[in-house]
């Protein structure tokens, strides 16, 4: 009698179920997001992200067709969400200095959309693709909500203010940063930013 784990292929093949393009492609995604974000875009490999996705590299370019095309897409995903950036204008200054000093103190969640930046700007094309992504998700976001003149302008100097901060706090350790009473902080990061928000 022959047995019965002769020619069973995998799971997919032996019951008939189709493949979930959706959730594969998600798999990928995701994996690609924290490949990039813990090594940049010239350290993440496609073999890597196909192996945190169980999946083959050839899957992977399936779907997304290179590995340019894949970060740009990880850069949408990453910069989507609001992570400090309200979209409460009334308190727009405040409510981006409280959440500022929350995302960058000792033990915080890592500001990943940043760090995948950071990590990635030594090659020119992920760095390209990444300002990209910041004009488009976060930039545009604040100078529409701003409206008046020099929006965008004034959008990008309090990006840089953030980012800034972010860099000092979270990733260089700046002792005085840290060490910091946060209301203090915020309040001072308040000032700072409700000065570039105002419109001329």
């Amino acid at each position: 009698m022959k047995s019965d784990l002769t020619h069973r292929g995998p799971p997919s093949a032996r019951t008939g179920r189709p493949r979930n393009a959706a959730a594969t492609r998600e798999a990928v995604l995701r994996s690609a997001v924290e490949a990039f974000t813990r090594s940049g875009y010239d350290g993440a490999g496609v073999r890597e992200i196909a192996e945190g996705a169980g999946v083959s590299a050839m899957m992977v370019n399936r779907y997304f067709g290179s590995k340019e095309n894949l970060f740009a897409e990880v850069v949408d995903t990453s910069f989507t969400p609001r992570t400090v950036v309200p979209d409460d204008l009334t308190r727009l200054s405040h409510g981006i200095a409280r959440a500022l000093v929350h995302r960058t103190g000792p033990g915080a969640d890592e500001l990943s959309p940043f760090l995948l930046t950071l990590r990635s700007v030594s090659n020119p094309r992920s760095a390209e693709l990444a300002r990209q992504g910041i004009e488009r998700h976060v930039e545009r976001h604040l100078a529409e909500l701003l409206g008046g003149e020099r929006a965008r302008e004034r959008s990008a100097l309090a990006l840089s203010v953030i980012l800034g901060v972010w860099l000092m706090r979270s990733i260089i350790g700046d002792t005085a940063l840290l060490e910091a009473d946060l209301d203090g902080l915020a309040r001072h990061l308040d000032g700072m930013l409700a000065g570039l928000l105002t419109s001329p």
